[in-house]
């Protein structure tokens, strides 16, 4: 299904294990009510956001609003590990990790639930029964309803499929105007340029297949086509946010909207993850549906090549 995903990165402070207060629990209220009136239902957590206070401050919230946890949706990651064991990150999908984690995520938000898990980055030392295992246990005690992955190709979802009796049912990858990498591999086959681009050949193409909805984190390309870094951050970038504004003009919306709508009207389904906790920033892209409905073959692709600052072969 597709549909903007509200990503809560950004709740709950920052990113040290110092608490949060008062301050940033109102901030997180703000941000989910300004989500909810643009008609997003579905909230992005991962276990590691903000050291965990991501998942605490929006738990809080949930505990102070009487239904809220009824009217939403909500999906949290696992399998990366931040300055432990002595190292500054490694991934980790054993199944006593999976179990540990989303126990832990379940506790600070403060539900029985999470509608969706993902596993977060890919773990060269995964062993994939191990991950049935802890994915049928979560499943069978009602505390995950269903299973995504995370940066993941689509040869990596087809080996974890063929093991698994429940679908994979999203894929969330950094997909924007200014990550391109997903449609510049569409188009480049048989072209050199196209070894510049590290995105996995036929992950578009096996999503789609498969119904697995591809969810694009880092789609508003942190504000570089709509914010003031636009004015200094290069002509390529100059031409494109000028194109953006146009487009807004034309279609009387936003530019926010202008960036989601284009990445919407891909066939693949694509559904953006907004992160911005700006109240504001969030509303304005509640019409990012519509620009997809209505923008054109050319204006795709006019954005597209400009961002890209060339032509296409």
């Amino acid at each position: 299904m597709q549909e903007l995903i509200y990503g809560c990165m950004g709740l709950g402070g920052g990113w040290s294990e110092e608490s949060y207060g008062a301050e940033q629990v109102a901030e997180a209220d703000a941000a989910i009510n300004a989500a909810l009136a643009a008609g997003i239902t579905l909230f992005d957590h991962a276990d590691i956001y903000r050291s965990g206070k991501s998942e605490q401050v929006f738990g809080d919230v949930m505990a102070a609003t009487p239904g809220l946890r009824d009217r939403i949706r909500l999906q949290t990651k696992c399998g990366i590990r931040l300055n432990e064991r002595g190292l500054q990150t490694h991934y980790d999908l054993s199944r006593d990790a999976i179990l540990e984690r989303v126990n832990g995520s379940l506790s600070r938000l403060q539900t029985e639930y999470v509608d969706v898990l993902l596993l977060h980055r890919p773990d060269p030392l995964t062993d994939l029964a191990e991950v049935v295992s802890a994915v049928g246990q979560l499943m069978a005690e009602g505390k995950v309803r269903q299973l995504g992955v995370s940066n993941m190709s689509g040869a990596q979802i087809e080996a974890l499929q063929d093991r698994l009796d429940t679908p994979v049912v999203a894929n969330q990858l950094e997909m924007s105007l200014l990550k391109r990498a997903w449609v510049e591999s569409q188009v480049l086959v048989n072209n050199t340029a196209g070894t510049q681009y590290s995105f996995p050949t036929g992950t578009l193409e096996y999503c789609a297949k498969r119904g697995v909805t591809l969810q694009a984190y880092g789609s508003l390309a942190r504000g570089l086509y709509t914010g003031a870094a636009a004015a200094d951050a290069g002509h390529e970038v100059e031409s494109t946010a000028a194109l953006v504004a146009e487009l807004a003009a034309e279609y009387g919306t936003t530019g926010e909207s202008v960036l989601l709508g284009w990445l919407m009207k891909h066939p693949a389904g694509i559904s953006p993850v907004i992160g911005t906790v700006n109240p504001a920033r969030i509303a304005a892209c509640a019409d990012a549906a519509r620009v997809a409905e209505s923008m054109t073959r050319a204006q795709w692709y006019g954005l597209w090549i400009t961002a890209r600052g060339s032509n296409l072969p």
